[in-house]
């Protein structure tokens, strides 16, 4: 028998504040946490807008020596899953039944941009002796640091691995780490995605393909997923964790259950590296067979967290992907983008999605989209303008697409559901 995976943790790094209290007073403000970009000289860039972690690590409790060895989305991932452990309080579990699963789309490019910049043209043989390469460049080179560095946070020695699948590796990283728990590989998994990437090359990248938006004068407004005037979506940075467990482990020991994850599918659109289809099939093939996994109906969906990025081409094919798998329930059921408050944070943003919805069903009450005030006539569903709306939650979907044509869903009910 497939074994039930529960919520019993949850941690989080996210513009507008540090921790799980501040991020979720932010998503149901309605505020907005995007500002011009201050980590480094963004003059000259058509893209000059992001939304900033506030972030202080030692002040986050990280010490001299982790600070010194991580890169800045290394610490955002270790001071969430900090926040999520202790939340679960677990105090005994066997280290080889604990793992851990971790998104990212772009690593550490913060410390390999750095060091190739200073490095390059060099002409010194020995660079590190020169003091010109940081001894921990290979931790950046290699995102697999992410999950080690989480997995020695909390003293995991059972299944750890990095997903690196764009844009969705937060959501895909959930869904990997719930599995491992219903096949009996593990009995909990630290899982979860972080991403800093507000650094010049991935900027440039982005403004290459004119996928951000150039609202840099009115950076608060600039993120406006589903508006009929929305330019593109606004870079971010952050890191969600969520302890997952499983369900009798939980209930032996007396956790508290937050939620459940019964439902995980990923598909891809075999199509362009950019470039979506215009119906939504993939999206609406990856929620269908994540509800059909987790039981639930298209009519039992209570609220759906949208990828929402706020490029025309993404918000017109979600929204045909949602009217494809959810049918006329599509046109009721409550959708929204957090993105427009805290910005996309690709590897990164999948996973805080994920807390968003697990407090979501907590506290009863669906986060809005912020900026949308014209609503474009082709993306004609209950988007929850400005406003955070009260609902009965009981199923909620969340979903994400990335470049490379990646599409996922997860779905979570709350753990009263039968």
């Amino acid at each position: 028998m497939t074994r039930r995976v529960a919520v019993t943790g949850l941690g989080v790094v996210a513009p507008g504040g540090l921790g799980v209290k501040a991020f979720w007073e932010l998503m149901t403000s309605g505020r907005t946490a995007t500002r011009p970009i201050t980590l480094f000289p963004a003059r000259g860039f058509r893209s000059r807008i992001a939304a900033e972690c506030d972030f202080d690590p030692e002040a986050a409790g990280l010490v001299a020596a982790e600070v010194d060895r991580m890169d800045r989305y290394v610490q955002f991932a270790v001071v969430a899953a900090r926040e999520a452990w202790a939340q679960a309080e677990i105090d005994a579990a066997d280290p080889w039944r604990v793992g851990v699963s971790m998104g990212s789309a772009v690593g550490g490019t913060t410390l390999l941009e750095h060091d190739y910049v200073t490095t390059s043209g060099s002409g010194e043989r020995w660079l590190v002796d020169a003091g010109l390469a940081s001894r921990f460049l290979h931790r950046a080179l290699s995102p697999a640091g992410l999950a080690a560095e989480v997995a020695d946070a909390v003293g995991a020695r059972g299944p750890v691995r990095t997903v690196s699948t764009g844009c969705t590796a937060g959501l895909d990283a959930v869904g990997h780490g719930a599995r491992l728990i219903e096949e009996g590989r593990a009995d909990v998994v630290v899982a979860g995605g972080a991403e800093s990437p507000i650094s010049p090359i991935t900027v440039a990248c982005f403004d290459a393909i004119r996928a951000t938006s150039v609202r840099n004068d009115d950076a608060g407004r600039a993120a406006r997923p589903f508006d009929r005037d929305r330019d593109g979506f606004v870079l971010g940075e952050g890191a969600a964790v969520l302890v997952l467990e499983d369900r009798e482990h939980a209930r032996r020991r007396g956790a508290l259950v937050l939620a459940e994850v019964p439902g995980f599918a990923t598909r891809s659109n075999a199509h362009h590296m950019t470039g979506l289809t215009t119906e939504g099939v993939e999206m609406a093939e990856a929620a269908r067979l994540a509800l059909h996994q987790a039981g639930v109906a298209p009519a039992d969906v209570d609220y759906v967290n949208a990828h929402g990025s706020g490029t025309r081409q993404n918000d017109r094919h979600e929204t045909a992907a949602f009217k494809r798998v959810l049918g006329q329930r599509a046109h009721t059921v409550p959708i929204s983008s957090i993105k427009s408050m805290i910005g996309h944070s690709l590897g990164a943003i999948g996973a805080i999605e994920l807390a968003a919805c697990v407090l979501a069903l907590t506290h009863g009450v669906v986060p809005p989209t912020a900026n949308l005030d014209t609503p474009d006539p082709e993306c004609d569903l209950d988007y929850v303008p400005h406003t955070a709306r009260e609902c009965d939650l009981r199923a909620v979907l969340s979903v994400g697409s990335g470049f490379g044509g990646f599409q996922s869903a997860v779905v979570l009910t709350h753990p009263e559901r039968s």
